[in-house]
């Protein structure tokens, strides 16, 4: 709640109208900013946050809302070079919702159903009228009433006819959609941009309404511009009776309809599109921000009415946001186990898709370059779900010259080491003292236990950094010969020896006590630990060397093929090339590892202190998977994923990470995701549990003779 008391006046009138002022000016500085110059300065929730507090003021005091003010008005009026033009019928906004409770409430206040839900488009709005089938003027949203005329842009975009094909076209008819970027170009636009010295756009939706409202249309025609539409606006002889019926007819006369949306019949269908979506929002080629809800029946529609800005029969449900701007602080560089210098930005932290974050990837010093980021700059930080955080572009409209570029050091870092591309024409460049540089030395211990390698639970990134900082380790090498007395010299593995372990003689904890310290139970983990490591699988102990391009799916295709160490070391690049998975590329960088003395010398010494180096065959498995392609996705009873993937292999089988149609079956556990959804859309055969275990015993043949 927004306070309402002024501690000069103590009147709570003037409080909230000096708070209403403040936000109301903010809030249409940013709408001037988004409709008008195309360089939003404010990310979507900040504005929305912002824009629910001055609600919630003229809710309190409803003497405040005026005809100036932003939640009377549908966006922001432009000055340009494009002439004005009236829409015959108005652009209305939609209003927001965000939760359960309030997708509830809405669709309890609509109606009893059916409802339209598609996909919210964070594009351009746009104003097709035709008349007598023929396009006559497209136009901008505007402020809702008068909009720009971009007819000329407009016609240079495929998938917008000039003319409607079919029957009954109307004499008259507005016709409303969304014009956008498609989310695969957008990195290159922005490049080139960037390359011509000129201004990169913030996202997508900037990219959209910064080609369309160019002043050249062949700029415009240049662009790979794609339009939707999801609504109609004023009609003359034409009667509708729903909105899916008008976008099936709107279909019929070669308007671009999304093929995404649906009308369904009751509450929880529409929740569980809404939940779809938003599990699925990156797989659409355009960005989405949420789910427009709307009253499929037109006598609904006109029964709920409107408000002054947004209609009452529909809603936009907005899923939380993945952009948000922070300030770029710095931008450092971090050097990864196989010597790759990676810039990275610092940022003020800030709260994105429900996590707080203070770091993101820059990729390399051309990735930088590219996006055109400057220390200091404001930027659109983006998280998509679990993805790694991105700095997507910065706000140019927000630099004030204090911003600097970024320099890519020379030498490394960690080491001092000259950097350098590793083959002519590298886009990255790396520290070539991959033996002793400290960081890639910390990095390499680091991957190395992780789940994809050993499996080392006790051996983190900071208990690698501990282990180098002893002197304990000088390389990967010394690894299993690490004791509970070495580890006695590290504070992280140790704790305070208790008075009752040095009184009684049968309490004393493993490797003594050393300075009045003894091993913790995490330095006792790290001892059971490596003992355990030593009976990893062998595809395992290939991750663990950190080849260059070497991970779990191609590690496990060279075990299965050549089953011991030995055998891949002394394969030619023909044979290492030709196992599934390999390839050309790996298959050079595996025989490049090999001729490198020191590298040999760790897996040697890892083979003399008890690692196992080769698989033992299990001559009992029938090969009934040979030249089958199988994937598995979801949660199975009898086996976790690496099991289900070793009975695949040890079969003869190949254990597939997607589906395609080359995929020969699909075995769905619980909670399976996309890859169900795609092997049904491929007409790909399906396996539950069972039916996977008569797979593996029987072969394709009993599987489909069964079926």
């Amino acid at each position: 709640m927004v306070p309402m008391m002024n501690e000069q006046s103590g009147d709570p009138l003037d409080e909230a109208r000096r708070q209403w002022s403040e936000l109301n000016e903010m809030l249409t500085k940013s709408q001037q900013a988004y409709y008008g110059a195309d360089a939003p300065t404010m990310a979507d929730e900040a504005y929305d946050d912002a824009m629910r507090k001055l609600q919630e003021l003229e809710r309190t005091h409803p003497q405040l809302a005026g005809p100036d003010s932003v939640t009377q008005r549908v966006g922001a009026a432009t000055v340009t070079d494009f002439s004005p033009v009236t829409h015959r019928q108005r652009l209305l906004s939609l209003d927001n919702i965000t939760t359960q409770e309030e997708l509830t409430s809405w669709l309890a206040r609509s109606g009893e159903g059916p409802w339209l839900c598609e996909v919210k488009i964070d594009g351009l709005a746009i104003n097709l009228l035709y008349l007598d089938g023929k396009l006559s003027v497209a136009a901008t949203r505007g402020d809702g009433r008068v909009g720009e005329d971009v007819t000329h842009n407009v016609t240079t975009i495929k998938g917008i006819p000039r003319t409607l094909t079919g029957n009954e076209v109307p004499a008259v008819l507005e016709v409303r959609g969304e014009i956008f970027f498609p989310v695969a170009d957008f990195a290159d636009l922005n490049a080139s941009l960037v390359e011509a010295g000129k201004a990169p756009f913030a996202n997508p939706r900037n990219a959209a309404a910064g080609s369309l409202r160019q002043k050249d249309p062949q700029v415009t025609a240049g662009r790979p511009l794609q339009m939707i539409v999801h609504g109609v606006g004023a009609r003359d002889g034409l009667e509708l009776t729903s909105q899916s019926g008008t976008y099936e007819l709107f279909a019929s006369w070669g308007l671009p309809v999304s093929p995404l949306y649906k009308v369904l019949d009751t509450p929880k269908a529409v929740e569980q599109y809404i939940t779809y979506y938003g599990e699925h929002r990156h797989e659409v080629s355009h960005e989405i921000d949420g789910v427009v809800i709307k009253v499929d029946d037109f006598a609904g529609q006109n029964s709920l009415g409107t408000t002054s800005r947004a209609p009452r029969w529909a809603v936009a449900f907005k899923y939380p946001p993945e952009e948000v701007n922070t300030t770029l602080l710095d931008i450092r560089v971090n050097v990864g186990r196989t010597g790759r210098v990676t810039p990275y930005g610092v940022m003020e932290p800030v709260v994105v898709s429900g996590s707080t974050v203070e770091m993101a990837t820059l990729h390399n010093a051309h990735e930088v370059k590219r996006k055109g980021v400057l220390i200091g700059d404001v930027v659109v930080l983006r998280k998509a779900g679990d993805v790694i955080p991105e700095i997507v572009a910065p706000v140019v409209a927000l630099r004030d010259g204090t911003e600097r570029e970024f320099v890519m050091p020379t030498h490394c870092p960690s080491c001092g080491t000259e950097l350098r591309p590793q083959k002519e024409g590298d886009k990255d460049i790396r520290c070539p003292n991959s033996r002793s540089c400290p960081s890639q030395l910390r990095e390499r211990l680091f991957a190395l236990a992780g789940r994809g390698g050993f499996d080392i639970e006790a051996l983190g990134w900071e208990g690698a950094a501990a282990l180098l900082a002893e002197g304990l380790l000088v390389d990967e090498s010394g690894l299993f010969r690490l004791t509970a007395e070495d580890l006695l010299k590290t504070d992280l593995y140790t704790r305070a020896v208790k008075k009752s372990e040095l009184e009684d003689p049968a309490k004393a904890p493993p490797g003594g006590v050393r300075d009045g310290r003894v091993l913790s139970s995490t330095g006792e983990k790290l001892i059971a630990n490596l003992q355990q490591a030593k009976e990893q699988p062998l595809w395992r102990v290939l991750v663990a060397l950190s080849i260059r391009h070497v991970g779990p799916t191609a590690a496990r295709s060279l075990a299965a093929r050549f089953g011991s160490l030995d055998a891949i070391r002394e394969a030619s690049l023909e044979d290492l090339a030709f196992t599934d998975g390999v390839g050309q590329v790996i298959a050079e960088s595996v025989k490049e590892w090999f001729d490198v003395d020191w590298h040999a010398a760790i897996a040697e010494q890892w083979a003399a202190d008890g690692v196992r180096m080769a698989d033992e065959v299990d001559e009992s498995a029938p090969r009934t998977l040979e030249g089958v392609t199988v994937v598995v996705t979801g949660t199975l009873a009898g086996f976790n994923r690496d099991e289900a993937k070793e009975a695949i292999l040890s079969r003869g089988g190949k254990a597939a990470g997607s589906v395609s149609k080359k995929t020969d079956f699909v075995v769905v556990g619980e909670n399976a995701g996309t890859k169900a959804e795609k092997a049904e859309q491929l007409g790909r055969p399906i396996l539950d549990e069972d039916g996977f275990r008569k797979l593996l015993a029987e072969g394709a043949a009993g599987v489909l003779t069964a079926e």
